[in-house]
C-alpha cells in the first residue's frame, strides 16, 4: 500500500493547492449553474448549449452533461442575456444579474417544438452524437441514433449501434461477444448507471440488455479512456439511463417473432419522484423454426427498474437495478453426432446488479459531487443444464466517490472507489493452471484529471489513476492524457494513456465461436496484463447536415493471458502469457437531412499476438509463435441508408467484414494418455481418446461475412396520445452462408442466421 499511500497524499495536496488558489479568485467573479430538462416529461437534455452574452457582445457558454447539468464557471459580475437552446426545443431566453463572488443557480425547462431554431454552439466534448462524431476514441450515442439502426422486430438496441461502428468485431448474429479495438470482451468495461455489468450483450448478437427506451445516454470509449475509468484494457462503454417521466404516465407494447416487450414510467411525486421500469423475454426458441425451418434454440431476456427523486433543489437520488438471462446450444442437438451428445455445447449466463446514486450540487461551493454503491454478478455456465461441465461465477460491490470542480480556465476531477470482488470457478480442469478455490479480492482506486481550457479552441485533459490490490500484492500507476483543438468545421483530437488489469476473463477460442468466459485474478508473482493507448483523430464538419472523421489507433499490449497451444480442445490446457499489437483506422462519412438518412464507415485493423511455449518446438521447430488471434478483422465496412416517404421509413443495411483467423484440423487420431504413475497401458485394448492434428495456430481464415438487412416502418397516430408502429424486414435478405462456429473437434458446422422474415407491432402512449 506504500505506492497508493504516496500516491493518493500527492493528490489530496494537489487539489488542496487548486482548491485554496481557485478560492482566492472566485472572490471577484461570478459563476452560474443548474440544469436543463425537456417541459414535457421531466427528463434532463444532453448536450444543451447554455450561453451567457455580456452588453459587449463577449459570450461565455457550456453544453449540459448526462445530468442537463452545466456549469458556467468565474465570469466577470455583470447583467447577461442567458439563452438555451437545443435542436427540437423552442429556446429559452432570459437576462440574469451576476455579482461579485455569487455562485447562482438557475434551472430552465426546454418546451419540445417541431420548429428549427438557429444555436449558438459553444465548446463541449459534448458534440460527439452521431455516426461520423468521434472525438479521441469516444463517441457518444443517444437513443435517436440508435432507433436509425433496423433490427428485427420493433425493440431498438444499443448492440444493433455498436456492432456497426467501425473497430467493433462481433461474433455475429449468435453468440453475444464484441471485440473493440483489437480487445477481447473481458477486456472491455460495461456500465450501467454506475454498476459495472459483466457480460450484458445476449446470446442473439442484435440485442443487449440496453433497449433504446431506457438509455439517456452511452459513452463508448474505444480506447484512450479517461482516468476516472480503470481495471479494463481495452474500452469502457457508459450507460445512463432516463430518469422516467415525472409529469405523466407513459409505456409501450411491442410483439415480434423475437421479443416481446413492455415498458411502463411515470410519476410518483409529479415533478419529484419517478419509477421506470422495462421487461423483454424472447420469443424465438418458440417461433423461429416456423419462420426458417430450423431450430432457433436460445431464449434471452431483461428486466430493468429505476427510481429516481429530486430530494432537493441541489440532491438528486436514484436506485437501479437489472437482470438477464440468456440460454442457447451454440451446437443445435440435431447437428451433434450421437456419440457426441453427452457433451451438449449449450451455454448459459445470468447478470443481476443493483446500485444507487447521490447526486450533490452544494449550495456554497462550485463543485458536483457523485456518490455511487453498486453489487453486480455473473453466473456463467458450459454444458448441459440439469448438470454443467464448467461454471463461473463473480460478484463485485463496492462504492465510489467522484467530484468534478469548475474554474474558469481549469475543470478538476477528482475520485476514490473501493470494491470486494469474489471469483468461484470450477473449470473441470480446462485451464490447468486457474485454481478452482474461491477467491476474494479487494480493489481500491484514485484519481485526479485536471481540463486546461485557457486557450480558445483548445482543451487539455491530462490525469492519472492510483489501483492497488492489497491482496494480490499489485499496485499501478496509470497516466492519461487527451487534446482537442477545434477550428471553425476542423477538430483535431489526440488521447493517451497507460491501463491495466487484474481481474482477467479466460476463453479457450481453440474452437471458432468459443462464448464460455471464466473469471480469474492475474497470476500472483506476475505482471498484470496492460496496454498502452495511442489515438489521433480528425474530423470536418462542413455542414450542420454532413460529418466526416478519421482516426487512427495503437495499442501496444502485454502480459496478456491466453491458453496455450495444445491437441486437446475443449479438454484441458495451460495459461501462458503472451503480448500483441492492435493497430488500425477508421473512416465515417454521415449524411442527415430529412428525408434521408445515410452513413458509411470502414474499419482497417491488424491485430497480432506474439507467444512463448517449449511443447511447441515438436510441432513447429520453434519455441515461439506470433500469429493473429481469432477476432483480428483486417477489413470492416458497414453502410446504412433510410428515406421517409409517405409517412414510411424504408431502411437498408449491409455489413462486410473479412474473414477471421482461425486453426484448420490437419487431421484426427486416437490419443492413449499415460498416467503419471506409469501405469501400464495395453495399447492392444485401450480405445484412447480421438485427439485433433491442428495446422499452424490461427494460420487459416474463415470466409468473409455479408449481410444485407431490409426494414420498412410506419407509425400510426391513435388519439393525442397514443399511437402505434408496424414494422416488417428481412434479415440476412440475400441468405448468405455467414459462417458462426466451426467444431474443431466434430468438424461440425452452424451459420449465422439464414434468410429470417420479420416483423412487428408497438403501442405507446404519451
Amino acid at each position: 500500500m506504500g505506492l497508493t499511500g504516496r500516491v493518493m497524499r500527492a493528490f489530496v495536496a494537489a487539489i488542496a493547492v487548486l482548491l485554496s488558489v481557485s478560492g482566492s479568485n472566485a472572490q471577484t467573479v461570478a459563476t452560474l449553474r443548474g440544469f436543463v430538462t425537456d417541459a414535457s416529461d421531466g427528463q434532463p437534455l444532453i448536450g444543451v448549449n447554455v450561453v451567457l452574452t455580456a452588453n459587449d457582445g463577449t459570450l461565455f457558454g457550456m453544453a449540459t452533461d448526462a445530468d442537463g447539468f452545466y456549469t458556467i464557471a468565474q465570469v466577470p459580475p455583470a447583467t447577461y442575456a442567458v439563452r438555451a437552446s437545443f435542436v427540437g426545443y423552442a429556446p429559452f431566453e432570459s437576462e440574469i444579474e451576476l455579482a461579485s463572488g455569487e455562485l447562482a443557480r438557475l434551472d430552465v425547462r426546454l418546451s419540445p417544438s417541431a420548429e428549427v431554431f438557429d444555436e449558438v454552439v459553444v465548446e463541449a466534448e459534448s458534440n460527439t452524437v452521431g455516426a461520423a462524431s468521434l472525438t479521441a476514441g469516444l463517441q457518444s450515442v443517444r437513443p435517436v441514433d440508435i432507433e436509425r439502426i433496423p433490427v428485427p422486430g420493433v425493440s431498438p438496441d444499443l448492440a444493433g449501434y455498436i456492432t456497426k461502428m467501425p473497430g467493433v468485431v462481433s461474433s455475429g448474429d449468435r453468440g453475444g461477444q464484441l471485440f473493440i479495438r483489437g480487445g477481447t470482451p473481458t477486456q472491455n468495461a460495461v456500465f450501467l448507471d454506475g454498476m459495472l455489468l459483466y457480460q450484458p450483450f445476449h446470446i442473439l448478437g442484435f440485442y443487449s440488455a440496453f433497449p433504446s427506451e431506457i438509455v439517456s445516454s452511452a459513452d463508448v470509449y474505444a480506447g484512450g479512456f479517461g482516468s476516472e475509468f480503470g481495471g479494463r484494457i481495452s474500452s469502457v462503454i457508459d450507460v445512463a439511463t432516463r430518469t422516467g417521466n415525472k409529469r405523466g404516465f407513459a409505456g409501450s407494447a411491442s410483439f415480434s417473432p423475437f421479443m416481446a416487450t413492455g415498458r411502463v414510467e411515470g410519476p410518483i411525486v409529479p415533478g419529484s419522484v419517478s419509477f421506470l421500469v422495462s421487461v423483454r423475454e424472447s420469443l424465438v426458441d418458440d417461433l423461429g423454426d416456423d419462420l426458417v425451418g430450423e431450430s432457433m434454440p436460445y431464449t434471452f431476456g431483461d428486466a430493468f427498474g429505476k427510481l429516481h427523486a429530486n430530494l432537493s433543489e441541489g440532491i438528486q437520488a436514484s436506485i437501479s437495478a437489472i437482470s438477464t438471462h440468456d440460454r442457447g446450444f451454440i451446437v443445435p442437438t440435431d447437428d451433434i453426432p450421437p456419440e457426441h451428445l453427452g457433451r451438449s455445447d449449450q451455454v448459459s449466463w445470468v447478470n443481476q446488479a443493483v446500485g444507487a446514486r447521490y447526486l450533490v450540487l452544494p449550495s456554497s461551493l462550485p463543485i458536483l459531487a457523485e456518490i455511487l454503491l453498486s453489487y453486480s454478478r455473473l453466473e456463467n455456465e458450459f454444458g448441459p443444464k440439469e448438470a454443467p461441465q464448467r461454471s463461473s461465477k463473480v460478484s463485485r460491490s463496492g462504492a465510489a466517490v467522484n467530484f468534478s470542480y469548475f474554474m474558469r480556465t481549469i475543470d478538476m476531477k477528482f475520485g476514490l472507489s473501493v470494491h470486494s470482488i469474489t471469483l468461484d470457478n470450477n473449470l473441470g480442469g480446462q485451464f490447468q493452471s486457474v485454481d478452482d478455490s474461491k477467491e476474494f479480492v479487494t480493489e481500491g482506486a484514485a484519481y485526479l484529471e485536471t481540463e486546461i481550457k485557457g486557450i480558445p479552441g483548445v482543451r487539455v485533459t491530462v490525469g492519472s489513476r492510483a489501483q492497488t490490490f492489497p491482496s494480490v500484492g499489485h499496485s499501478s500507476i496509470e497516466p492519461r492524457f487527451k487534446a482537442i483543438w477545434q477550428t471553425g468545421p476542423h477538430q483535431l483530437s489526440a488521447a493517451g494513456g497507460l491501463f491495466t488489469q487484474e481481474i482477467v476473463g479466460l476463453n479457450d477460442r481453440r474452437d471458432a465461436g468459443d462464448v464460455f468466459t471464466a473469471w480469474t485474478v492475474s497470476e500472483r508473482g506476475l505482471p498484470a496484463p496492460e496496454a498502452r493507448h495511442a489515438i489521433l483523430g480528425y474530423r470536418l464538419t462542413p455542414s450542420r447536415y454532413l460529418e466526416m472523421s478519421i482516426e487512427g489507433f495503437y495499442k501496444d499490449l502485454g502480459d496478456l493471458v491466453i491458453p496455450e497451444w495444445t491437441a486437446f480442445p475443449r479438454f484441458t490446457t495451460n495459461l501462458q502469457p503472451a503480448d500483441g499489437t492492435a493497430k488500425g483506422l477508421d473512416l465515417r462519412f454521415e449524411y442527415d437531412r430529412r428525408p434521408f438518412y445515410g452513413h458509411v464507415t470502414y474499419g482497417l485493423s491488424d491485430v497480432d499476438y506474439k507467444a512463448g511455449q517449449e511443447s511447441l518446438k515438436v510441432w513447429y521447430g520453434s519455441s515461439t509463435v506470433a500469429f493473429n488471434p481469432p477476432h483480428d478483422r483486417t477489413h470492416q465496412l458497414n453502410v446504412l441508408g433510410s428515406l421517409h416517404v409517405a409517412g414510411f421509413k424504408f431502411s437498408a443495411q449491409w455489413q462486410f467484414g473479412s474473414g477471421l483467423p482461425y486453426s484448420r484440423a490437419a487431421g484426427f487420431d486416437d490419443y492413449i494418455l499415460v498416467s503419471d504413475t506409469f501405469e501400464e497401458v495395453d495399447a492392444r485394448v485401450e480405445p484412447g481418446q480421438e485427439r485433433v492434428i491442428y495446422g499452424q495456430p490461427y494460420g487459416d481464415r474463415l470466409p468473409d461475412y455479408q449481410r444485407l438487412d431490409l426494414s420498412v416502418e410506419k407509425v400510426f397516430p391513435i388519439g393525442r396520445r397514443v399511437s402505434s408502429t408496424f414494422q416488417a424486414g428481412v434479415i440476412n435478405a440475400l441468405d448468405r452462408d455467414n459462417l458462426f462456429y466451426l467444431d474443431l473437434f466434430t468438424l461440425a458446422r452452424v451459420d449465422q442466421l439464414p434468410r429470417f422474415p420479420s416483423f412487428g407491432i408497438k403501442m405507446e402512449f404519451k
